[in-house]
């Protein structure tokens, strides 16, 4: 099976241009394709997960990637898919949160020999003039077509901001950069994406007279069409400061049963006839599925090591095994009161709880545990020797800690 068929039956494509021209160039590894990542976070998350597979996917088949970073489009935002206009951010910010993606990045792209190129848009964007802006690039859009696209619908009603109407062509005029700077003939992005990749193939056609292509990748969804990849905490981050490799493989140990299928095929590197397999899978031969989605994803991004630990620290408390590898929570000796703390405080500072009334709600209905044993008690309260020994914290079925004292002496 070659690579544009793959990317079909892994349910990867939602809409393409050309089709024939888009296959044709893909499998015959002559794609310099681009996808653009503005840096609104000091880390990736899932969202960016499945867009640096699929750039590893085409790398892997001879094509060459080039990873768009945002200096430029990230000072104004894309409104494609919001309700509201993002917060601006300062250059600053933006400089540090495009320090951190590289890093991240290098984990996925072989940026090595030319293999891929890592390009950000400030380098042209940001020196832009104006009115050289709208007589080279302006004339080239349709205002009644730029209001009908698909990006900016969700905003009309609340009103769209000049300043955000801008972004289709900031986007557009990138693809016609790297066209001509880097020969990059095709531009993938999330079906979000659709109007402003159209747009930008649109002014390489009118200002070159050339062919260029664009793809969107399908938004992970689970069976309830909602976007993956967010908790009741925010989003589930690459980075390990942020998102720690234990609940990044906790969060995908626990999706839907409906969707473990879709997100091996999307998301892993495993062969499609070894997940072809899996799809009659149940009860506990489907927990194994999950085992293995999680940690394979866990492998990409942190790391087999870290994904072992991760499985083992999982099984430590379901099934029994070691806790070495347990997340661990460090509290201090000066959070003691008279030699004790309560076990409200105990849950908030080992940050099971985000408040004392989720923590006294969750131990009057019975859901704390200390070391497997239940209290109900929200008064309880722990003395400094209760900690000389393994203390395992445990608050529902799947949040849990190892909880440690510094400066004790014990």
């Amino acid at each position: 099976m070659q690579i544009y068929d793959e990317l079909v039956a892994r349910g990867l494509i939602a809409q393409v241009t050309d089709e024939e021209d888009i296959k044709n160039l893909i499998n015959e590894g002559k794609a310099t394709f681009y996808i653009g990542f503005d840096p609104t976070a000091d880390s990736l998350h899932v969202g960016h997960f499945m867009a640096l597979c699929l750039m590893k996917r085409l790398q892997e088949a001879g094509n060459k990637p080039i990873a768009l970073l945002g200096g430029g489009t990230g000072m104004i935002g894309d409104p494609s898919g919001r309700t509201d206009m993002r917060q601006m951010m300062t250059k600053e910010t933006i400089d540090h949160n495009i320090a951190c993606f590289k890093k991240q990045m290098e984990r996925f792209i072989d940026f090595s020999d030319d293999k891929a190129l890592m390009v950000n848009n400030a380098d042209w964007l940001l020196d832009l003039n104006y009115v050289e802006l709208l007589r080279e690039v302006g004339t080239h859009f349709s205002v009644n077509r730029m209001l009908a696209a698909e990006c900016y619908k969700n905003r009309m009603e609340r009103g769209l901001s000049f300043f955000e109407f801008n972004y289709m062509i900031m986007q557009s005029y990138d693809f016609y950069r790297l066209y001509q700077d880097y020969g990059c003939n095709m531009q993938f992005g999330g079906d979000d994406q659709w109007s402003n990749m159209l747009a930008g193939t649109e002014l390489i056609r009118r200002k070159l007279g050339k062919d260029a292509y664009a793809m969107t990748i399908c938004l992970l969804l689970n069976s309830e069409g909602k976007k993956m990849g967010k908790t009741a905490n925010g989003a589930v981050w690459l980075d390990p400061a942020k998102t720690s490799p234990y609940d990044f493989y906790q969060y995908w140990r626990n999706v839907n049963d409906a969707d473990v299928i879709k997100c091996l095929k999307m998301l892993t590197f495993l062969p499609l006839e070894q997940i072809s397999e899996m799809e009659d899978w149940e009860g506990a031969r489907l927990n194994e599925a999950k085992d293995l989605l999680a940690h394979e994803l866990t492998a990409l991004v942190h790391g087999k090591e870290e994904a072992d630990k991760a499985r083992e620290a999982s099984r430590a408390v379901f099934s029994g095994g070691s806790s070495e590898n347990m997340p661990t929570a460090s509290i201090n000796a000066d959070d003691f009161n008279d030699d004790a703390i309560g076990l409200l405080d105990l849950l908030v500072k080992s940050k099971l709880a985000s408040s004392k009334n989720e923590a006294r709600r969750a131990v009057e209905q019975g859901g704390v545990s200390v070391n497997g044993e239940k209290i109900t008690d929200p008064r309880h309260a722990f003395s400094t020797e209760d900690f000389s020994k393994e203390f395992i914290l445990k608050k529902g079925k799947k949040k849990f800690t190892k909880v440690e004292v510094n400066g004790l002496g014990i």
